[in-house]
């Protein structure tokens, strides 16, 4: 099983509860972080890292000018205008580079070879002191660069390779509704929307959902900061689940003591014993959704 924790926007708390989740799983299981702008799961669940590579695209290089023709079918194919010619002479910014491979299919001439643009790096490790066997597994994008779905691309297919054959993988997706957090979510079984009781919480897991309902993978909601008195109120958030028929997987109380422990790096689960219990029950939650167990009783307010 596949578990992806994603939320319509940053700050709603997605990356406690992909590490609480992650922690309190149990058996053989992978945690990924394809928060590759921003990675922090490592500083809850800290990994020791046990290897690490680089990842990039192909993008083209000028090899041969002198083949150049100046017929301007490189520049006219690339949409990001990442080449250019100037009469006879073509230019590649690599920077603006999409790696789609047009200027290679459309000069004839071989004025191009392939290059690389190094767009991040690939971590990986184990997790001690934890039930059972948890693998780690991270990008992180290097500073300036703006495209990550390529990065989380291979933060994907690392994981793939690393995960169990009788094994699960949580991953922490990007927030938001762009293609990185598309291309986060695409792998996953079931889906863990993360929200909080305020008017942007509100609007934007009502966009995330739009955005994911798609994919067709069983999904449920976790309410964070529930009884802190937004706005929005957890009212609100719990009739809009009704109205999609989605779960409400779990309500995270508005605790101080959590917000501490956060800035302190301590996972929430070990918080205190009913902070515990709360995220064990989640875990049961999100598996028995991913089995397809979720009673219909427990898709209405209140279960």
């Amino acid at each position: 099983m596949i578990v992806a924790v994603a939320s319509g926007k940053g700050g709603t708390g997605k990356t406690t509860v992909a590490a609480a989740l992650s922690r309190l799983w149990g058996g053989r299981r992978v945690a990924v972080d394809l928060d590759v702008e921003a990675p922090n799961l490592h500083l809850f669940l800290r990994p020791v890292i046990a290897g690490h590579q680089e990842s990039g695209i192909v993008v083209p290089v000028v090899a041969h000018p002198e083949r150049c023709t100046g017929c301007g079918a490189c520049s006219d194919i690339c949409a990001f205008k990442a080449v250019l010619t100037f009469g006879d002479f073509p230019v590649v910014f690599p920077e603006m580079c999409h790696a789609c491979g047009g200027c290679f299919a459309v000069c004839s001439e071989g004025v191009f070879a392939p290059g690389r643009r190094v767009l991040g790096e690939i971590h990986w490790g184990r997790v001690p002191s934890v039930t059972g066997e948890l693998t780690f597994v991270m990008g992180e994008m290097r500073v300036g660069e703006a495209m990550s779905p390529p990065l989380i691309r291979d933060v994907t297919h690392r994981m793939m390779d690393m995960r169990p054959s009788d094994g699960d993988a949580i991953l922490d997706a990007p927030p938001g509704t762009s293609c990185p957090a598309m291309q986060a979510v695409r792998p996953a079984d079931v889906l863990v929307l993360v929200t909080e009781p305020t008017p942007f919480g509100l609007h934007d897991l009502d966009l995330a959902w739009q955005a994911f309902a798609p994919f067709g993978v069983p999904a449920g909601v976790v309410i964070n900061r529930a009884g802190g008195g937004g706005l929005a109120g957890d009212a609100a958030i719990e009739a809009w689940c009704v109205d999609k028929g989605l779960p409400v997987l779990a309500r995270l109380s508005f605790d101080r003591a959590v917000a501490e422990a956060y800035a302190q790096g301590v996972p929430a689960d070990a918080v205190s014993p009913e902070a515990h219990a709360v995220f064990a029950d989640l875990v049961k939650k999100v598996q028995a959704l991913g089995q397809g167990q979720v009673s219909k009783e427990s898709r209405h307010v209140g279960a």
